[in-house]
């Protein structure tokens, strides 16, 4: 058969959505498309790479293939037949996704993605076309990602798709901070390609109830407009299983006969076999101008200029990124999670972390991603080990937990063509891709590179900050003002306090020096009303402190016990009665410093240069001797504070263990006395006290 300029241009007009172009741009495009041949078998694009060509099946028919997540094998989704368009849905995007093999041998015209995104920007009707289209492997992909984060084994995704496709909806979001006002009940929406939108990668499903990823609120970065799929929910509400059996007959039919055509149900059908008079003579003669068909290279290339993907991925550089140095299983692990904690803003506990990691390690001889998947989901964070192909890892969602080099490693960003990985013992590195899988994959049954990561998410219970005195604040400035009034009050009892010193030395020296009885009369009046102030004073102020501290102690109980209650039902699981008990008591006494010791301690700091200036009146001499003194008291709290601070650490975990047990057996008395346990149980005790 030959082939020609003219014969071409006509095919395109049977070809949706290139109908809809005049026949000056389809002659244009006719001149720039050139004839491949692809043997059956042979990949036309596959999913790893975003094609540097769009292909139009011209003779011939492929297969297009999706990838399950649940078990990464190949699934066929459709036979493509002359007129079905490839590789538009992946330079649409700016994800690669399509997979295409011949079925038998198969003539396309090709297009160059250049040639192509170019006809986009100068043709309003064809872009519309395109990105207004929802294709089937864009679906299955999609919807792929979301079945495997939901864990459910028994959906039959291709037949989900195949439904889900008829009835989704594309939205495109434009850059800025937006509400998105075409979000509604009915649907799921899900982040495909385009421009980027923060805190969503690609595949994120967008959820009402989470803040950080509603839909009615985005913020899309970069100047391209993002692409958001939306999937009625009662498709996924009623999606087929594979208990129901292979997809229906009238849907396999529709498999076997499906053209892909953009913007037509079934346009395009008449492919270049069914039209012949544009190919040959009616008596066989060639036409003029006959083309030359080369044969398509073995793998398909890879277009590389940047479309979405510098914005969509948000390129980040590792300095960027947070950076904590360790080495070992422990401290490299520990400098791991501060590393997290640091980029996800969340509270830290490295005397915790490094208690349990020291035991824990100890007892399985290393660290690995489980132990680490404990530890995350003890950190508030949803954790979940899975293990991926190596040609995935472009695709995603950080941040997230490795094995690499023999540690453990954080995985910060990632894209097709770098990634940002911390490693406690060398740094925050930037590494390609492909480089980097290589290293990190290991050889798989099949043949392939596979390899184990920890995806870690931050959920609606994940704790923010880390717990401080900033909780007490706010109570403590409700009932600011009375607690002036016992700071003043407290200012005049230490200012009686240091009369009562002075008025005995004027005695001294005044009174039994010149015995001036007249003089004591007067001196102990003025001691007399100096006592009564300075009682009245200070039963005032125990009055209007005892009274605060009491409402103080009312309104953070409420709030600890409506927070406790409010907590999940795993944290009580993990947690004996007892040290929940012990906790909640220890805030009684960071209550009473707050309240007590830090107003003593500001008192006696402000005092203290006011006896240091009496005490200059008195002897400067004598006073810099007493001052010689206090350097090697601040040296000796400087050695002896981290000791007992640990030493009061291991007392109060202790105590709580305690009291833990000693809750547990009078909760449970009856059993101790029916088995006859009491000195058994008193002696469990002693050893824990």
């Amino acid at each position: 058969m030959t082939y020609t300029r003219s014969s071409i241009q006509e095919f395109l007009t049977s070809v949706p959505p290139f109908d809809q172009l005049s026949p000056a741009a389809l002659k244009t495009i006719s001149q720039k498309v050139k004839l491949l041949r692809y043997r059956m078998g042979q990949a036309i694009c596959v999913r790893d790479k975003i094609p540097d060509q769009v292909a139009i099946v011209y003779e011939g028919q492929a297969r297009l293939l999706g990838y399950d997540p649940r078990t990464d094998k190949p699934v066929t989704l459709q036979l493509l037949q002359p007129g079905a368009v490839l590789g538009w849905v992946g330079l649409v995007r700016g994800v690669p996704c399509e997979t295409a093999i011949a079925s038998t041998e198969t003539i396309c015209l090709v297009l160059p993605a250049l040639e192509f995104l170019t006809l986009l920007k100068g043709e309003t009707a064809i872009a519309n076309a395109f990105r207004n289209k929802c294709s089937l492997i864009e679906v299955f992909e999609l919807l792929g990602e979301e079945v495997h984060r939901r864990a459910i084994g028994n959906v039959n995704l291709k037949e989900l798709a195949l439904k889900a496709q008829n009835t989704a909806v594309i939205k495109q979001v434009f850059p800025g901070q937006v509400s998105f006002t075409g979000a509604d009940d009915k649907h799921m929406w899900f982040v495909s390609g385009g421009g980027a939108i923060s805190n969503a990668p690609v595949g994120t499903h967008l959820k009402a109830d989470d803040p950080s990823l509603s839909v009615q609120k985005l913020e899309v970065t970069g100047s391209f407009p993002a692409r958001l799929i939306g999937v009625r929910t009662d498709v996924m509400q009623n999606a087929p299983t594979t208990s129901n059996g292979a997809v229906s007959s009238k849907v396999a039919q529709e498999i076997t006969t499906v053209t892909e055509g953009i913007g037509s149900n079934g346009a395009g059908q008449n492919g270049a076999g069914q039209n012949g008079a544009g190919v040959t003579s009616q008596n066989g003669a060639a036409v003029n101008g006959a083309l030359n068909i080369a044969d398509a290279p073995d793998r398909p290339r890879e277009f590389k200029q940047p479309i979405y993907v510098a914005e969509q991925k948000d390129r980040k550089d590792p300095s960027d990124f947070p950076y904590v140095k360790g080495k070992g299983d422990v401290y490299g692990t520990i400098a791991c999670f501060q590393m997290l904690a640091k980029l996800l803003n969340l509270p830290f506990r490295r005397d915790n972390l490094e208690r349990i990691l020291v035991a824990q390690v100890s007892r399985m001889g290393g660290a690995s991603l489980e132990l680490c998947g404990a530890v995350s989901e003890l950190m508030g964070l949803q954790a979940q080990l899975a293990t991926v192909p190596v040609s995935a890892l472009g695709r995603l969602e950080v941040p997230a937990l490795i094995r690499w080099n023999g540690s453990i490693a954080i995985l910060y960003d990632v894209n097709e063509s770098s990634i940002i990985v911390g490693v406690p013992e060398m740094g925050v590195l930037q590494r390609p891709t492909e480089e980097f899988g290589q290293s990190w994959g290991e050889p798989a049954e099949d043949g392939s590179l596979r390899a184990q990561i920890l995806l870690v998410k931050k959920t609606e219970h994940t704790p923010q900050k880390r717990f401080g005195l900033s909780w007490f604040l706010p109570s403590i400035r409700k009932y600011r003002r009375v607690l002036i009034e016992v700071f003043l009050a407290s200012f005049f009892v230490q200012l009686f306090a240091l009369a009562n010193p002075l008025m005995v030395q004027v005695i001294i020296d005044k009174v039994i020096n010149q015995n001036s009885v007249d003089t004591l009369q007067v001196l102990g009046s003025i001691l007399l009303v100096i006592a009564i102030f300075e009682a009245v004073l200070t039963s005032l102020r125990t009055y209007l402190f005892v009274d605060t501290t009491n409402r103080i102690d009312m309104a953070l109980g409420s709030e600890i016990i409506d927070h406790l209650l409010r907590l999940p039902l795993r944290y009580f699981e993990r947690r004996p009665v007892g040290e929940l008990s012990t906790r909640i008591n220890e805030l009684e006494n960071i209550r009473s410093f707050l309240t007590g010791t830090a107003l003593t301690v500001v008192l006696d700091a402000l005092f203290s240069v006011i006896y240091i200036g009496v005490m200059f009146v008195y002897s400067w001499f004598l006073t810099l001797v007493s001052l010689a003194t206090i350097p090697l008291f601040v040296a000796l709290a400087f050695v002896a504070s981290p000791i007992i601070r640990s030493q009061l650490r291991v007392k109060a975990e202790r105590n709580a263990e305690t009291q833990s047990y000693l809750v547990e057996v009078m909760s449970g008395i009856q059993t101790v006395k029916a088995q006859n346990m009491e000195l058994r149980s008193r002696w469990q005790w002693q050893r824990r006290y």
